[in-house]
């Protein structure tokens, strides 16, 4: 129930085989207050009821990278928030369908990313993939792979994100 978008109908390098994905949940379900907050800021990605979105979940393993995305009715809400981790692979239980994966937060993006500039560089043919990206391509998908090139943009863009315990360069200076 809490973190698949109800629409979907149903820079930090990952380990070498790893992949990335983004992850879209309504704030008001789950945010990305919510994941960090949760004990060890792992929570279950489940409530997914889209064949293709879970399939994607099914292919996630251990150590794979996700942007958490806040989906929403208002464009200003639709963006990247942060990055989380794959801690457990997918299993059957978790609300709705039936399955889920763990992730654990990674860390908050300096700067929200918002769906408008992605949209944007795709336009422009800035980033080698975006155009093809499923976020701008299949905008009701919950789950989806990010291409490598999207994601060090995304990851760019937002400024990097702040892991647990790491204290931020703007931190440090005041």
């Amino acid at each position: 129930t809490k973190k698949a978008a109800p629409a979907a109908g149903k820079k930090g390098a990952a380990p070498a085989a790893s992949k990335y994905w983004l992850l879209k949940t309504e704030p008001g379900e789950w945010s990305w207050s919510d994941q960090a907050g949760a004990p060890g800021g792992v929570g279950p990605w489940d409530g997914v009821r889209n064949h293709q979105a879970m399939n994607y979940l099914r292919a996630m393993r251990r150590g794979d990278r996700c942007l958490f995305y806040h989906s929403g009715a208002g464009a200003a809400s639709r963006r990247v928030v942060g990055v989380v981790e794959v801690a457990r692979e997918w299993y059957e239980g978790g609300e709705g369908a039936g399955g889920a994966v763990d992730v654990r937060a990674v860390g908050e993006l300096r700067r929200p990313v918002a769906l408008g500039e992605i949209k944007k560089a795709a336009a422009a043919g800035e980033v080698e993939g975006m155009k093809d990206f499923a976020l701008i391509r299949q905008a009701r998908l919950s789950v989806m792979p990010v291409p490598v090139e999207v994601w060090d943009w995304v990851c760019e863009m937002g400024g990097g994100f702040v892991q647990d315990g790491e204290v931020g360069e703007e931190e440090a200076e005041g």
